[in-house]
């Protein structure tokens, strides 16, 4: 196929719109991998952030109508996104509180092709899943713009757009997130995986 006749994401939702399932299963095998990423950072669990995944897809199919195509859509399944990490997050506080069980064997076929590949791109395995943790764990107002800005390579701006700050709180809130990191993990085995290329696939 050849460069230019790759369509668009907002060719694909029209044409999701209009009924094409393929047009949608062609935005998902465009968006996965990095989405994937963004989840598991928030959530901390590698399976638990397939199944946060599948929601947000699922999400996003139901409420294509309500998409704006002069806007990236990147930036709105992540905000989709987003918000099922919220839910993920007050579900599992409440399953803590009420002693219950992670259910088993629920995911469904929409994205389970996915394979995570940040890894390759990390010396270190148990490090970063170190870091998933410590990041896991890092109140959600401080990891969100962490999570944003230094991983997932937006501009203060542009995080702060997404969780409804300015920009400069959006700096202020990173630069805390990186002291509690540094005050729970090595300050080294930090600075070599915040600067790491984790966004590769």
């Amino acid at each position: 196929m050849k460069a230019d006749s790759i369509p668009t994401d907002a060719d694909l939702v029209r044409r999701a719109n209009a009924g094409e399932q393929r047009a949608f299963s062609l935005l998902v095998a465009q968006h996965k991998h990095w989405l994937y990423r963004f989840i598991r950072r928030h959530v901390g669990d590698a399976d638990e952030a397939y199944d946060v995944m599948q929601d947000a897809f699922v999400s996003a199919m139901s409420n294509l109508n309500r998409f704006d195509p002069e806007r990236p859509f990147e930036a709105w399944i992540r905000r989709i996104a987003l918000n099922k990490c919220r839910d993920h997050a007050r579900y599992n506080a409440v399953r803590r509180m009420l002693g219950l069980r992670r259910p088993e064997g629920e995911n469904a076929d929409l994205v389970a092709d996915l394979a995570p590949g940040a890894e390759a791109t990390i010396s270190t395995k148990a490090a970063l899943v170190a870091l998933d943790k410590a990041i896991g764990a890092l109140p959600a107002g401080l990891k969100e713009p962490l999570i944003l800005t230094l991983l997932e390579g937006l501009s203060h701006k542009d995080a702060g757009q997404i969780l409804g700050l300015s920009a400069k709180a959006v700096e202020v809130r990173v630069y805390r997130a990186k002291r509690l990191l540094a005050e729970t993990l090595d300050r080294d085995v930090v600075s070599d995986l915040l600067t790491a290329d984790v966004q590769a696939v």
